[in-house]
């Protein structure tokens, strides 16, 4: 990954354990095997981002992190694989980051801010990462996007989990945590795809509002756009 981020990242990897509840299912951040293995998964990470799935390469992979050849055969057995892994890799450490930065938060309201705040600062670091995992998914194949399912379904139970939080103050349909979290996706899709960067965090107010209406009304949604501008 980019080093502008990487103490960030890896501060979110250590704050795993942390009492957080942003999306309580997520899997545990799981140790790389060696260092090598994990510069190679950053090293697909990036390349991917920066240069599209069909044109990565592991030639392009070895030539920025600086290994051989039989380096990266020793970890993976192709391209393919190794995207999988670095896939699951970069998701499980934003969710790391997003459960570290929520974890001194009681509500569900500031549990969501100061998660999606730590995720957006991380896209604002690392636009490659982000279109590595966001936009390039689609060109990775069935396995790829079934993983990212997984973890968008990870997030829209955080979402809905409102639904208890708000004491019935609000009872949208089922399909109201889904909709917020696709929205979400479909808004970093966009300008990740253009190849913008940099703004992410300036989504945060609008992200909030959009994701508390439903459940907790459109006083408590302003008041929360507020409170994310600050």
């Amino acid at each position: 990954m980019g080093k502008q981020a990487a103490p960030e990242v890896q501060a979110g990897a250590e704050g795993t354990a942390a009492t957080g509840n942003v999306s309580p299912q997520a899997p545990a951040l799981r140790l790389v095997s060696s260092p090598k293995r994990q510069k190679i998964l950053e090293g697909m990470l990036e390349v991917v981002g920066t240069n599209g799935y069909d044109a990565a390469s592991v030639r392009m992979v070895l030539d920025l992190t600086g290994l051989y050849r039989q380096a990266f055969y020793d970890e993976f057995a192709d391209k393919d694989a190794c995207y999988l892994e670095a896939f699951d890799f970069g998701v499980t450490r934003l969710e790391a980051v997003a459960r570290a930065a929520a974890a001194a938060e009681e509500s569900w309201q500031g549990q969501l801010r100061a998660g999606l705040a730590a995720v957006l600062a991380v896209l604002d670091a690392e636009p490659e990462v982000g279109r590595a995992l966001i936009v390039e998914v689609h060109a990775a194949g069935q396995e790829a996007l079934q993983r990212r399912s997984q973890a968008m379904k990870r997030i829209t139970d955080f979402i809905d989990s409102a639904r208890h939080a708000s004491n019935g103050a609000g009872s949208p349909p089922p399909i109201a945590a889904e909709g917020i979290v696709a929205g979400m996706h479909a808004v970093l899709h966009a300008r990740l795809a253009t190849g913008e960067e940099g703004g992410f965090r300036k989504l945060l107010p609008e992200f909030m509002y959009f994701a508390v209406l439903p459940y907790f009304g459109a006083g408590m949604a302003s008041a929360e756009m507020q409170a994310a501008k600050a």
